[in-house]
């Protein structure tokens, strides 16, 4: 979502009028055909890292009840300290850009630990499988990724050795062939 669409649903929410009115002119806008290269300015991505283990200093979000369809708490909390071991291991949270300062202490098991761009973390590749037909001649290989990480991870393991990259376009339902 937009910064501009995140600023039309605050106009909408002060005067429906007028938000409404703005809504129906970005979308006209928007709906344009754009051609060449185009920027548009966004909210900066993040990516939840379930597989990593909570650790201090880490920002995290907190996971909605198990087996519930509710989204979690989208708010990006600061992990303190930790305390315990196992399943009653809890962290101590304070909430990242609050007007007041608010914090919590949530059962580990219950958060997702949150890279935002430019944070650094360092992936690891794992090979899942290979298909071998030309011996010594070059190969395609595929990263499932975010994919501003899986470039950073290349920076440090194939500088320099890479001819092509092909980075597949997010999904787009409103696009049709």
């Amino acid at each position: 979502m937009s910064r501009l669409t995140d600023l039309i649903a605050r106009a909408k929410a002060k005067d429906p009028a007028l938000g409404d009115e703005l809504d129906r002119e970005f979308k006209a806008l928007a709906s344009r055909r754009a051609f060449g290269l185009n920027f548009e300015r966004h909210k900066p991505e993040s990516v939840e890292l379930p597989g990593r283990d909570v650790r201090r200093g880490d920002k995290v979000h907190v996971l909605p009840p198990r087996g519930s369809t509710a989204k979690g708490d989208q708010r990006l909390w600061r992990v303190l300290r930790l305390e315990g071991a196992g399943k009653a291991r809890v962290a101590h949270l304070s909430l990242i850009d609050a007007a007041e300062p608010e914090t919590s202490e949530v059962p580990v098991a219950d958060l997702v630990v949150v890279a935002e761009f430019r944070d650094y973390i360092y992936p690891g590749l794992v090979s899942t499988g290979k298909v071998t037909q030309g011996g010594d001649k070059p190969f395609h290989t595929v990263i499932n990724g975010e994919n501003f990480h899986a470039l950073e991870a290349l920076t440090y393991t194939h500088r320099g050795k890479i001819d092509a990259i092909y980075i597949d376009p997010p999904y787009n339902p409103t696009f049709s062939k």
